[in-house]
């Protein structure tokens, strides 16, 4: 029968992709580009409110030397990830993530929906729509080649079905349009993750960002349960390794609220998660979800965390939060 044998929650941020001369340059856009800006306690504000209130030790966080050396902590940690899933060598790797308008426009965004192609497309143009700032060159940062990468399609298309016999309403596509290519959440497990042999993913998306139909805390859980239900009565003799991507706080960074949320993954129940604060779970934070639906597939795993990382890149406290985590 099939094994889930490895849990992971990684985060998927550019800044993952880019030194901390990129971060300062992205920095200094925060006040228009970012999608929204919540303070800790989920309220709206602007760039200019977040930084009058900001605690001035912050500046000490953006110091030079301090970004450099999160940035070597963080590159440290994506390589242990990478060693960690090529040790476990699974069959497929089943990726929770989200979209972010790359593949799901305002005229379609499902809750909950899963690619079962053959080939799963990668299109440079589509990462470039998660670039940095207006003044970086996002092709110094992503690759460029367009690329299809395998997918276990047989075993999607039979997850799709058991989720529906479980009263998950799933959305599928079976194909892009031909402009069309992955979400960064699946790239990042691709490009940073998986080294130069990709294995066979099943790519399970789940609306985070975008209201008014976003995944609540609790469902997600709850989909992880299903995830993990279903993976187990398969009868291929297969390792089946869950990824989440996304996360953690971002785009202002709130270490207390993540440091909480990682308690939570380590121990939570659903009644846990499903207490999280909504007003919380906005913009870059709404990510959490994706964490939350692994925290449903890996139970009764225990968790590692390979690191927690605030990386800040404004006196304003704006920035993300990274977390490298693993289930065995």
């Amino acid at each position: 029968m099939a094994r889930i044998t490895l849990g992971m929650g990684s985060s998927h941020s550019p800044a993952l992709l880019m030194e901390p001369e990129a971060w300062l340059a992205r920095a200094g856009h925060d006040d228009v580009h970012i999608h929204a800006l919540f303070d800790h306690e989920g309220k709206r504000v602007s760039y200019e409110q977040l930084l009058a209130d900001a605690d001035p030790s912050i500046l000490k966080e953006i110091d030079m030397d301090k970004l450099w050396e999160r940035h070597r902590t963080n590159q440290q940690a994506v390589a242990k990830m990478k060693s960690i899933l090529a040790e476990a060598n699974p069959d497929v790797v089943l990726i929770i993530g989200d979209d972010h308008k790359e593949v799901f426009q305002e005229d379609n965004m499902p809750a909950i929906s899963i690619y079962w192609g053959e080939k799963l497309p990668y299109k440079p143009q589509g990462m470039m729509k998660w670039k940095y700032a207006a003044d970086l060159r996002a092709e110094d940062w992503y690759p460029q080649e367009e690329k299809e990468y395998p997918v276990a399609n047989g075993l999607a298309e039979r997850l799709i079905g058991q989720l529906m016999e479980q009263d998950f309403d799933v959305a599928h596509s079976h194909h892009y349009n031909p402009e069309q290519g992955m979400s960064h959440s699946f790239g990042y497990v691709y490009y940073k993750m998986m080294g130069e042999t990709p294995i066979p993913i099943i790519p399970v998306s789940i609306n985070t960002y975008y209201p008014p139909n976003q995944i609540t805390p609790a469902r997600a859980f709850k989909l992880g349960q299903a995830l993990r239900e279903a993976v187990e009565s398969w009868p291929e003799e297969i390792n089946v390794t869950i990824i989440a991507t996304g996360g953690l706080s971002h785009f202002v960074v709130d270490e207390a609220f993540d440091r909480h949320f990682l308690d939570i993954m380590e121990n939570g129940t659903v009644e846990e998660h499903a207490a999280l604060p909504r007003e919380k779970l906005q913009s870059g934070n709404s990510e959490f979800r994706c964490w939350s639906a692994l925290a449903g597939a890996v139970q009764p795993m225990q968790m590692e965390l390979i690191d927690y990382v605030p990386c800040y890149r404004s006196p304003a406290g704006t920035g993300c939060a990274m977390a490298f985590a693993v289930w065995r």
